[in-house]
């Protein structure tokens, strides 16, 4: 495995976290990204920079803001100009709604797909020029089993921006090809344990319209009752960062583009294999098949 420069979107917490820790285990070059590194994150950043020192590792902390084109370009450029490259980018920034889907404003839903979603354009409008210009990185994507699999209501908002996600990862794969530049998505099942997730959910500001929905009271808690029962006692989301370590250590052009990592079996796995023979053999029906693979320099 070779030594890499990466940078992982929120990183404070969860998933985000837990791939920073990782990552830097096996011995790569980490920036952990946050906003507020000086303010509301203090504490966070204080406690990675210190579990780095304390282990010899090159975990570092940098403010990254993803709803801000100057934060992403600022983050992008520190990196550069301390490692003089970038290899990696792991879109794992994010934020979990629920809720009635009705309940939500179009300002409110705009709000979610402008994290989930631009918030990752705009990393990516920040880090390509330097992936472009090395003939060589990878993108990794952290995506959902929503997008391809069963999940329970109340999550519209965000099931659609991770959806949106997605898509935007499958669409970019094709046009980065012949840079160099690959593209993984791992997507992670539903944890009812070990991350932050739904504790920090975001809900819509709309009360009266969520009480519109009373007949549903108390489904979502039966519905986690019900995960919590079926989730089997390895399921950790330590082990959707341990995939992506897996990954990233894979030769380059010989990563996966898509791995499901599902203690659930919420069918997402069998709905990707089925896909990604469809998307393989569409490509090669419309004479693309080279851009399934980086063209390497």
């Amino acid at each position: 495995m070779s030594k890499q420069v990466i940078l992982v979107t929120g990183a404070s917490s969860g998933i985000g976290k837990l791939s920073a820790l990782a990552l830097a285990t096996a011995g790569h070059t980490v920036y952990a990204s946050m906003r507020g590194v000086t303010a509301k994150n203090v504490a966070k950043a204080r406690e990675l920079r210190d579990w780095s020192f304390a282990r010899g590792l090159d975990l570092r902390v940098v403010e990254l803001d993803v709803l801000s084109q100057a934060s992403a370009d600022a983050a992008v450029a520190t990196i550069v100009a301390e490692q003089g490259q970038l290899d990696v980018v792991v879109h794992n920034a994010g934020h979990l709604v629920v809720g009635p889907t009705e309940a939500y404003t179009p300002e409110e839903i705009t709000a979610v797909f402008d994290t989930n979603v631009l918030g990752a354009q705009r990393v990516n409008r920040a880090a390509l020029p330097v992936l472009r210009e090395q003939q060589r990185g990878l993108l990794l994507w952290i995506g959902s089993t929503t997008t391809r699999g069963g999940f329970p209501p109340f999550l519209g908002p965000y099931a659609a921006a991770k959806a949106a996600m997605d898509s935007l990862a499958v669409s970019m794969s094709w046009e980065l090809a012949r840079f160099g530049i690959e593209t993984s998505i791992v997507v992670p099942g539903a944890f009812t344990s070990g991350t932050d997730h739904f504790a920090d959910a975001g809900k819509p500001a709309d009360d009266a319209k969520t009480a519109v929905y009373a007949r549903y009271a108390g489904l979502m808690d039966r519905i986690g009752a019900r995960l919590t029962a079926l989730m089997p006692p390895e399921a950790d989301p330590q082990a959707v960062a341990d995939e992506v370590v897996r990954v990233v250590g894979l030769a380059h052009g010989q990563r996966p583009f898509r791995c499901v990592v599902d203690f659930m079996d919420d069918g997402a796995a069998a709905v990707t294999e089925v896909a990604e023979r469809v998307r393989e053999g569409f490509a090669e029906r419309i004479g693309i098949a080279d851009l399934l693979k980086p063209t390497l320099a």
